[in-house]
């Protein structure tokens, strides 16, 4: 099911030049993103706000398996001020969600956070909704290329929440960077991208949502916001963890 559906996706034209260019700045510690600038960025809500999603085709959104606690939810394409409606939002709701066989809740490290919800309509793509480009199946990052986190995360280590949405800019990190002992060691899989690790990551409530790395011909979602170092956010040689398992065959 998930190789089928991705080898579809990979045909999908005129995706990850956005409408709306990026403020793509080196900002330290993150900044607001222009509005409309990620436009395959979803808030994924249940009651309230609970994760962060990526639009993959009109009737798909991307998430982690970790986001996933109840049984019913809706998603928010076009959104970006949580306080208000500013007209161009549209609300879905998810009719099926589809979690990866291999995940296991009591071990995020163990990888395979990913999961894919179907909704219940197509999304209106338009100038401020679109679909992500996804890389082909064994594409690899170089260290330090440019990617993005977004999301509506934690602004700082026990912070509130953003109300807007944020973008923070994360070099990738080599797997035989990452994966030393002084860093994450054996809970960097090589199903994984890391990102940041230096004076900015990814933050609670970020999950779910996409890593957005420059290509060649427009940006592409590398992978899922997974997780974070337990001792908090933007710690030193402990980048965000984005499980990319999904772009390779799961039923391995």
């Amino acid at each position: 099911m998930f190789t089928h559906l991705f080898c579809l996706l990979f045909k999908v034209s005129g995706c990850g030049i956005p409408n709306y260019r990026p403020n793509t700045g080196r900002v330290v510690n993150g900044e607001e993103a222009r509005p409309y600038s990620w436009p395959w960025q979803v808030s994924l809500e249940s009651f309230f706000p609970t994760c962060g999603g990526t639009l993959i085709a009109p009737n798909w959104v991307l998430t982690a398996a970790h986001c996933i606690t109840f049984h019913t939810y809706r998603v928010v394409l076009a959104e970006h001020d949580m306080n208000k409606e500013e007209g161009p939002e549209q609300f879905i709701m998810v009719e099926k969600i589809i979690i990866h066989p291999k995940w296991n809740d009591n071990c995020v490290s163990c990888g395979n956070d990913i999961a894919l919800l179907k909704l219940e309509k197509n999304a209106i793509i338009n100038d401020k909704v679109q679909p992500a480009c996804l890389p082909q199946d064994g594409a690899t990052l170089a260290h330090k290329q440019p990617c993005y986190v977004t999301g509506w995360g934690r602004l700082y280590s026990g912070g509130p929440r953003a109300t807007t949405l944020q973008q923070a800019l994360l070099p990738a990190v080599d797997h035989s960077t990452c994966s030393q002992s002084d860093w994450w060691g054996s809970s960097a899989k090589t199903t994984m991208v890391c990102a940041g690790g230096e004076s900015k990551s990814a933050c609670h409530g970020d999950s779910g949502g996409p890593l957005n790395c420059q290509g060649r011909d427009g940006k592409y979602v590398q992978g899922v916001t997974s997780f974070v170092d337990g001792r908090g956010c933007n710690t030193p040689q402990k980048p965000s963890l984005h499980p990319c398992g999904l772009f390779h065959p799961l039923d391995q």
